[in-house]
């Protein structure tokens, strides 16, 4: 897949395309219901389908303190909207200018100038421009005016609720995996290129791959028994997922211990995929004291795989 990260990266090349427009974070059973469409939007036109998101979202430029964590982090989405057929992500930056951007001239400059549309496929309570004054009846008027197709599509009914990034959000800060899998149709998982760490993780008898990521995640900081996969290689594991307080950490990143002989992973790309939640993230007074609570996380993961000690 193709991202494309600004409108001035945006080509000659890039226009005649079938677009689906929204934030996309997760991916879940919602989105996927949207880029089905856009699948056959874009076979119907004999044309890319192609999704279009911003980065930062709206809300986090408007009000950074407060805005929502990200389900997924930028490459995982890519990685989940390849997965669903999509060839082409132009990936924007909200800022001021967007802020601004009337409804009529991001139709103008963005859809039908610059990229060239042949069919526009959002969610039903879809709003854009400035002070979200455009919705999908405005979309439907200029699709007629400029020659393509709109189709708006229904939310996606979960449970006793829809399938929302706001659902899976609330799943996911609070450990419920069970409830995040119902919404996203799949396990969560976090991926990325092996990092090298500050090797405590083989001094305290477990060592670990580790993962940074420059997002705020939804993910609850904790431990979880998880699956890691690595150029068609799986491994049953445990992770934390924190700051690591009991060292000092600042930033979230994921650390993970294969419990099988994995080989070299320094600088390779792994995934992660999230099995059970263990326990919350904690600080201990020793070293002593972290050593011995992840000799009991690693236990607790290989009961929860079925593995002998």
């Amino acid at each position: 897949m193709e991202i494309i990260r600004g409108l001035h990266n945006i080509r000659d090349r890039h226009h005649g395309c079938a677009l689906a427009i929204g934030n996309f974070d997760g991916v879940h059973l919602g989105h996927q219901a949207l880029l089905e469409r856009l699948r056959a939007q874009a076979g119907a036109c004999a044309s890319v389908p192609a999704v279009q998101s911003f980065r930062p979202t709206a809300a986090a430029w408007f009000d950074p303190d407060n805005a929502p964590p990200a389900v997924l982090p930028v490459r995982d989405t890519a990685r989940e909207l390849a997965a669903q057929g999509v060839q082409r992500w132009s990936c924007l930056r909200f800022d001021g200018r967007f802020a601004r951007f009337a409804p009529e001239a991001y139709i103008e400059e963005v859809l039908v100038r610059r990229l060239g549309v042949v069919a526009v496929i959002v969610g039903a309570d879809f709003r854009f421009g400035a002070q979200r004054a455009g919705d999908v009846a405005m979309l439907r008027a200029a699709g007629e005016r400029h020659g393509f197709a709109v189709e708006s599509v229904d939310d996606v009914a979960v449970g006793e609720g829809r399938a929302s990034s706001t659902r899976l959000r609330e799943h996911l800060g609070a450990g419920d995996l069970a409830a995040a899998e119902t919404l996203l149709g799949r396990r969560y998982a976090l991926s990325g290129v092996v990092r090298s760490g500050q090797r405590l993780g083989r001094d305290l008898g477990a060592a670990t791959a580790n993962l940074g990521f420059r997002e705020r995640l939804a993910l609850r900081h904790g431990v979880y028994a998880v699956r890691m996969a690595c150029d068609g290689a799986e491994w049953p594991g445990v992770a934390n997922f924190g700051t690591r307080p009991t060292v000092g950490g600042d930033r979230p990143r994921l650390e993970a211990h294969a419990l099988a002989d994995t080989g070299a992973l320094y600088g390779r790309q792994l995934t992660v995929t999230f099995h059970q939640f263990i326990r919350a993230e904690q600080r201990f007074d020793s070293l002593d004291a972290l050593s011995r609570q992840i000799r009991a996380d690693v236990e607790a993961a290989r009961a929860h795989f079925g593995l002998s000690a």
